[in-house]
């Protein structure tokens, strides 16, 4: 449905997208992850057509766009970081507005309309001034204006920043829904635990590059301690821990307190030696715990732990 192929955008000496390519299927959500000041947002504008690509191309079905009037980009909608909403109007004209954009009239308009209000839970605000929203409201609005046109590609850019917890599941309610129906959905955001409930493939951006691409499964294997076995333990090995970490399978092996955290790269085929070799050096265990790493602990170790400004 979807194919960014190569996009490269620079600024002066500055080279914000460097040869991003990816694909993005009907029905799948593909989550655009990166630090701060990493191209995602850069390389959502491109795909939206709203910025000019150096070199690269977006191909929608397998096709380019031919000039900003192609009807080809009708079937994308775009859900911007910065909210396209006008204060002073109603939440009913503000999508009257954006649906004569889009070229809806009459009753298909109204039937958009109702729908999208409905999706978003706003019905019984609709004439009132998106200046009395709260911030979770205007986000909603925010989404079903990007969805009146029932867009085959719904392109969001960080869509529940500043949300509440309510307003955070009502849009993810939407979006499941949306993708129920093969639409195709490309997702950027800072919450970690937003991406793994939403998507099926993780794009990794870093300086402008990808540098993970695969499924979530997929990109949880490129970090060395895939799983994270946790055993408490009654009373510590006499002769310390140098041997465990000979152990074929193990990669790390840390000990805080009376807890053992030993780093697995195969949970089946190592743990039952971690186990044997406990039983062996005289270490007598209350309780283990196994947990595979999340994707915060991946993006962390593939794009570095300081604070990026820019």
């Amino acid at each position: 449905m979807l194919e960014a192929k190569s996009l490269r955008k620079s600024y002066g000496d500055l080279v914000a997208v460097e040869a991003v390519s990816f694909r993005a299927q009907p029905g799948e959500t593909v989550g655009l992850l990166g630090p701060n000041g990493a191209g995602k947002t850069t390389t959502v504008s491109m795909i939206a057509g709203l910025l000019k690509p150096d070199s690269g191309e977006v191909l929608i079905e397998g096709r380019a766009f031919s000039g900003d009037t192609d009807p080809l980009k009708l079937k994308m909608g775009l859900v911007p970081q910065e909210l396209g909403l006008h204060d002073e109007l109603s939440a009913l004209d503000n999508l009257n507005l954006f649906g004569a954009i889009y070229g809806l009239r009459g009753g298909a308009r109204k039937r958009a309309i109702d729908a999208a209000l409905d999706l978003a839970g706003l019905a019984e605000r609709a004439r009132d001034r998106v200046s009395t929203f709260s911030g979770g409201m205007k986000r909603r609005l925010n989404l079903a204006t990007a969805l009146l046109h029932d867009p085959e590609i719904l392109l969001l850019d960080e869509p529940t920043v500043g949300v509440d917890p309510q307003s955070r599941n009502a849009i993810f309610s939407s979006l499941e829904e949306f993708k129920r129906r093969g639409k195709t959905l490309v997702y950027t955001t800072h919450y970690m635990e937003e991406a793994e409930r939403l998507c099926d493939r993780i794009i990794i951006i870093d300086h402008g590059k990808v540098i993970a691409n695969d499924t979530l499964e997929a990109v949880r294997r490129l970090v060395p301690n895939v799983n994270l076995v946790e055993v408490e333990i009654e009373q510590p090995a006499a002769d310390g821990w140098h041997s465990l970490r000979d152990l074929k399978g193990v990669d790390s092996v840390e000990f805080e307190g009376n807890v053992l955290k030993v780093g697995l790269g195969d949970l089946e085929a190592t743990l039952p030696g971690v186990l044997a070799w406990l039983r062996q050096n005289g270490c007598r265990y209350t309780h283990v715990h196994s947990r595979r790493a999340d994707l915060e602990t991946v993006f962390l170790t593939l794009t570095g732990r300081s604070v990026r400004n820019a």
